[in-house]
């Protein structure tokens, strides 16, 4: 037997397998605004959904050293050190940062090394750090991703709470987005677990709403030309508000 071409077809099905659509999951088609006035009749309705879990790098160790928990630092340079495990930095190029820092609930910013200083005014903070894949999207496995409290100068801990609360990776403050592509949702729950801790992202964007029990990205299609005003809440499934300053974030951004 001819073994040439049962590896071709083995190589053809295992490129076709690999290249098969993602499923879309919690899909919700809404109507435009009665008065929106950027939209056009013939223009398709928006579209909130999220693609099934497609996990990648399940074995990446994101170790945060410095700072320790609550450790007070002087106003000015204040050192982040980690440790990263099963996962190269370098993957994304010169371009593209695959470790990212929120602080107090800000948009994220890219470091191509896992020791760095930030230039950090008194106050109390709380620092997110997590690893992204080759699209930019928080990896979300556990292990992916860690937080820290910590004081520059004279400054208090924040108040203990045992709630859970969410870090955005996308979209950025005052991002544009291009007319016709998605818009990307991307979050972290942090401090505990959607299914057994009973929880739900609500997302409010203008007029529109949605609700979804998976830590996935959302993604928005057909937004109209405009400007937006996003807020994604943690709530309890029972519609319970949750405590704590970082259980809602607020963000602009464009459709240009």
């Amino acid at each position: 037997m001819n073994k040439i071409p049962v590896i071709l077809l083995f190589f053809g099905w295992f490129l076709g397998s690999c290249s098969e659509p993602k499923t879309k999951i919690n899909e919700s088609v809404q109507d435009h605004p009665i008065d929106s006035a950027m939209v056009e009749s013939t223009q398709a309705k928006v579209t909130f959904f999220q693609y099934e879990d497609s996990s990648s790098h399940p074995d990446a160790i994101l170790e945060l050293f410095t700072p320790l928990g609550n450790q007070s630092f002087r106003p000015g340079k204040v050192p982040f050190e980690f440790n990263i495990k099963n996962f190269d930095l370098n993957e994304g190029g010169s371009d593209h940062p695959q470790l990212f820092l929120i602080l107090n609930g800000g948009d994220p910013v890219g470091f191509f090394s896992p020791i760095f200083q930030r230039e950090l005014a008194q106050g109390t903070y709380r620092a997110v750090a997590f690893l992204v894949d080759e699209e930019g999207l928080a990896l979300k496995n556990f292990g992916n991703y860690v937080d820290r409290d910590f004081l520059v100068g004279d400054s208090r801990p924040f108040p203990y709470s045992a709630e859970p609360y969410l870090a955005i990776n996308l979209p950025r403050n005052q991002q544009i987005v291009t007319l016709g592509e998605d818009v990307i949702l991307d979050f972290l729950v942090l401090g505990g677990d959607m299914d057994l801790d009973d929880l739900k992202v609500k997302v409010e964007l203008n007029s529109y709403s949605y609700e979804v029990e998976k830590m996935l990205p959302i993604r928005i299609s057909n937004l109209p030309k405009g400007d937006y005003q996003l807020t994604i809440r943690l709530l309890r499934k029972n519609n319970q508000e949750l405590e704590g300053p970082f259980s809602s974030v607020s963000k602009a951004f464009y459709v240009r």
